[in-house]
């Protein structure tokens, strides 16, 4: 496309004093990784192939089911019927709005052996996943490569978000240990407004667009909102000179394999995911967290959950038998989902 043609796309964007043509500039020259195209995923990715953005990394393990359908911006009704993994459904979409954007669909795990090679090329990550524990090798991988990347997290009618830049404070120095599975809001919990998942999406993208140019305006604050309820706020962080991510740069995720194991069950249309290391999880609480998503029995042995796309045996040691899983991407995808690893 013509400079002229280029810009006169982008016009209205272009005469916004905080972008300028020498900003559209370096946002045709970008490469951003979107690591999740979900809530949050599928509208930063819009935002910002719309805003001009000239590479889009686009990586999610999942596949497009009915019940995305309420929040995530991308997808439509034949997305789901057909199954279609959420990067290529994602891009495929993506393509028709914006053609100079080149999109990258990646229908891969995010995990140790490969964050620092998805990180590859990129200027900048966005965080829109919905577990902690790929949240926390993304943190990794970006301090070790000195790569900025956005958190961003929404359940229910709120959500969070954080710019993590080379020298501030990092994922660690706010939560210093990975939390238990079940032990924080979720949107299989919790439930979730399409407006607050879209908010927090716009949010990153925005605060994406000003890394990107080099606004001075950029958030160095950890920022929340409860939208049902009227609350924004902002709150300051700080580096800890005893993480050890970026104060020791100990990468103890990097590099290492999945935490899960996985296996087809013979003779039964399940599989049985089994985590690495030593896992204890409260099946009351995480009953409890999910009796509005779900049909749930719970005994001392196991509880039992049967709800819309998703039914599941979760054992106290974390180990798991997911019924209807086609592969180890769909059951972990449950997983992630219902658990939170």
């Amino acid at each position: 496309m013509n400079d002229r043609k280029h810009f006169s796309r982008y016009a209205r964007q272009i005469r916004f004093a905080g972008v300028g043509e020498a900003g559209q500039e370096k946002l045709r020259a970008a490469h951003v990784l979107i690591v999740g195209i979900g809530a949050l995923g599928t509208v930063a990715s819009e935002r910002l192939a719309r805003a001009g953005v000239g590479h889009l990394r686009l990586v999610d393990r999942d596949y497009v089911d009915e019940s995305n359908l309420q929040r995530q911006a991308l997808f439509t009704e034949d997305d789901a019927r057909e199954e279609r993994p959420k990067a290529l459904a994602a891009a495929s979409h993506l393509a028709r709005i914006n053609g100079e954007t080149a999109l990258e669909p990646l229908a891969v795990d995010l995990q140790g052996l490969n964050a620092e090679a998805l990180l590859c090329g990129m200027d900048l990550a966005l965080d829109c996943t919905d577990n902690f524990e790929t949240r926390f090798i993304l943190n990794e991988a970006c301090v070790k490569t000195e790569t900025p990347w956005i958190y961003g997290g929404a359940a229910g009618g709120a959500g969070a978000s954080m710019n993590i830049v080379p020298g501030g404070p990092c994922l660690r120095c706010l939560i210093p240990l990975l939390p238990a599975p079940g032990s924080y809001p979720s949107c299989a919990s919790e439930g979730a407004l399409n407006m607050a998942t879209a908010l927090i999406g716009a949010y990153q993208a925005s605060e994406a667009l000003k890394m990107i140019v080099g606004a001075p305006s950029l958030s160095r604050r950890y920022f929340s909102m409860d939208l049902w309820n009227n609350r924004f706020a902002y709150m300051e962080a700080a580096p800890d000179p005893a993480c050890p991510v970026c104060a020791r740069g100990e990468y103890e995720l990097l590099g290492k394999p999945p935490r899960f194991s996985c296996a087809a069950l013979c003779g039964e249309d399940a599989m049985q995911l089994v985590p690495g290391g030593d896992v204890t999880l409260d099946l009351a609480a995480l009953a409890e967290g999910l009796k509005g998503a779900g049909a749930v029995r719970v005994s001392p042995f196991l509880m039992s959950f049967e709800g819309p796309g998703a039914a599941f045996k979760l054992f106290p040691d974390g180990r798991a038998i997911i019924k209807g899983a086609a592969d180890e991407k769909a059951a972990r995808a449950v997983y992630a989902q219902y658990v939170g690893m």
